[in-house]
């Protein structure tokens, strides 16, 4: 169990959000709101990212650059044999915060533009930008990379299944790797 990392997981995103929803009671600066709306979303990016999707659903993504200068993108999956009920409640805690989050900030773009506090636009942009970032990376990584990706998708709309070039390597860990290659 990871009640820690379950935490910090909510803690972030969830105080970003309250921040941005209450921060002209609290500060009639923008800039100090600005400042500490984007300094948690950044907190909430890494450790998403970096910490609480490996510990809580094993999962991990990241971009590497080879010696070429081509960007890779590798999508990380532990393979587990077994999950335990208090894992399996964490995993859910981790996926509700994670779709949830990204559907609120996407919520408050309309509502910032549509009343029209163009200032805060930035700052929910970004917003959606970097929860979106750690949705989009930990889908690959459950669906096993762009290859399983590339299947549904040809299920789902009646697409032939499109050739891509793919990397899967398991490390010494027992954790699974798949790369999408790509230059950017």
């Amino acid at each position: 169990r990871h009640p820690l990392a379950t935490f910090f997981h909510l803690f972030f995103r969830v105080s970003a959000i309250v921040t941005y929803l209450f921060c002209d009671w609290f500060s009639n600066s923008f800039v100090a709101c600005f400042v500490t709306i984007l300094l948690l979303l950044s907190f909430d990016f890494w450790s998403v990212k970096n910490v609480t999707g490996r510990l809580l659903v094993g999962l991990r993504w990241w971009n590497q650059i080879d010696e070429d200068g081509r960007s890779h993108w590798v999508f990380e999956a532990k393979r587990v044999p077994t999950i335990a009920a208090s894992t399996e409640a964490e995993a859910r805690i981790f996926w509700l915060g994670l779709i949830i989050c990204p559907v609120i900030w996407t919520m408050f773009f309309f509502s910032t533009l549509f009343s029209l506090k163009l200032k805060w636009l930035a700052l929910v942009i970004a917003g959606i930008s970097l929860q979106t970032a750690n949705l989009y990376g930990y889908i690959h990584c459950k669906l096993g990379g762009q290859k399983t990706i590339s299947r549904v998708t040809s299920r789902l709309f009646g697409t032939t299944d499109v050739p891509k070039r793919q990397s899967r390597r398991i490390s010494e860990d027992g954790t699974e790797e798949h790369g999408k290659t790509g230059t950017r």
